[in-house]
């Protein structure tokens, strides 16, 4: 491929390939940093031919110079181009590595600060309205995306602790991950999840959950529960309209009220019974690390076939090694078993 040379009396002579080739790739590479399409087409054409004038960029773009040069102003501003030394008319881009990360760390700050404002507004307006009238405690939430768009609101306005009871039938007809859980775990708020244990023999739910354990919450299980529930600093809940097997997509929204002090409760008094789910703290001498993730899942209540799955092994393989640890521990049932082994601290 043949190459131009371009001179300049800033610098000396400099190559430059012929057309762009990032635009195609990356066309609105800035508008998440609160640009438009214009500021991304010239920077990204500014980083294959540097030094061009306004004039060059108008022509190679088609778009009118005085557009051009508004937004170069603007790239100027925001530390994405600069002029070259000695001369008002030629201009180069930013080291993207250099300039974007700016950019995103300083919208990032701008997001941040927005999100704590919106909080000390609400914060603001609760103290100066009138107390809600008992019809205006509930809400009713119907279709998924408006019950998607409430489960993301709650956990990313969250600031101390959400709780959530955990079982099928799922919107998605099974578990999908909890990204909004995660990003709230890595800003601080604590998590306790009660978790129906025959959900988790579902593909792949026990892996999520995992997950979620190892950045910090903290997990249960119970043989069964028929209900679920999620609860943000325990001033407001979401609930199904039902318990039924059907899902129906619809939900209750509950706000601060006797009826949200009644769900907490019911959270707690299930969480006081339930096993940890998690892994375990045993000497290494005392308990193997496939003995410690199957005490876990034995504790979550997960059948044979759903541990020798995620273990790698076959079922006959677990359930004599359950039989040599049930005997260990002097348990008389799996379930028993996995309850003495959170009281020796194994989990």
């Amino acid at each position: 491929m043949e190459l131009d040379v371009l001179t300049d009396s800033a610098g000396p002579p400099l190559s430059r390939a012929g057309p762009p080739i990032y635009a195609a790739q990356m066309p609105s590479l800035l508008e998440p940093v609160g640009l438009a399409q214009i500021h991304s087409d010239l920077y990204l054409d500014l980083l294959t031919h540097p030094r061009s004038t306004a004039a060059d960029l108008a022509s190679r773009l088609d778009i009118p110079i005085p557009r051009v040069r508004k937004a170069l102003q603007k790239l100027l501003d925001v530390g994405l181009a600069s002029r070259l030394v000695g001369t008002r008319n030629n201009y180069v881009a930013a080291p993207p590595e250099v300039a974007v990360d700016a950019l995103v760390t300083k919208r990032t700050q701008q997001l941040e600060q927005l999100r704590l404002n919106a909080h000390e507004l609400a914060l603001r307006v609760r103290s100066v309205l009138p107390p809600a009238e008992p019809s205006e405690l509930i809400q009713l939430v119907e279709g998924r995306e408006a019950v998607l768009h409430h489960l993301a609101r709650m956990q990313l306005g969250a600031r101390e602790e959400v709780v959530i009871i955990d079982s099928p039938p799922y919107l998605f007809g099974q578990p999908v991950v909890n990204s909004e859980e995660l990003q709230a775990l890595n800003r601080g708020v604590a998590y306790r999840c009660l978790y129906d244990a025959p959900g988790l023999a579902d593909a792949g739910h026990l892996d999520q959950v995992m997950e979620c354990i190892a950045a910090g919450e903290q997990a249960r299980s119970l043989p069964s529960v028929r209900m679920k529930m999620i609860i943000a600093d325990r001033s407001l809940a979401l609930v199904p309209i039902s318990f039924s097997a059907a899902e129906t997509g619809t939900r209750i929204l509950v706000h601060a009220s006797p009826l949200l002090d009644a769900l907490v409760l019911c959270f707690e008094s299930l969480w006081a019974q339930a096993t940890p789910i998690g892994a375990v703290a045993a000497s290494p001498h005392t308990v193997s690390e496939q003995d410690k993730r199957l005490l876990s899942m034995l504790a979550g209540g997960l059948k044979d076939r759903a541990i020798a799955r995620t273990l790698g092994v076959t079922e006959r393989t677990v359930g004599r090694r359950i039989q040599e640890l049930m005997a260990q521990l002097k348990a008389t049932t799996r379930f028993q078993a996995g309850l003495q082994a959170a009281r020796r601290g194994w989990l």
